[in-house]
């Protein structure tokens, strides 16, 4: 059900309309991501939590996208989402 649509106001004698158009609220982080700090070799865990489920969400090292690899597994369940980064080195950093 949408509350979008053409209202009118009738009296009989005349008529007012409006026209309504309802925007989706855009989608905020609303857990920030943490500071980590690692031992090398170990797996690190990345989360940030959603206003909104299902969001096409896109991870980046220094401006370079992150694709799902043996190196890093993007998860994303409800509004988290999660990237680990597998047997970390200093080269993570």
């Amino acid at each position: 059900k949408t509350d979008a649509g053409l209202y009118t106001c009738d009296i009989g004698t005349d008529v007012a309309k409006s026209k309504v158009s309802v925007q989706e609220k855009p989608t905020e982080v609303t857990k920030q991501l943490e500071d980590k700090t690692s031992q090398a070799g170990q797996d690190i865990s990345l989360s940030c939590e959603l206003s909104k489920a299902d969001v096409n969400i896109r991870w980046y090292k220094d401006g370079k996208a992150i694709r799902k690899s043996q190196k890093y597994d993007l998860q994303q369940e409800g509004t988290r989402a999660t990237l680990i980064i597998r047997d970390s080195t200093v080269k993570d950093s």
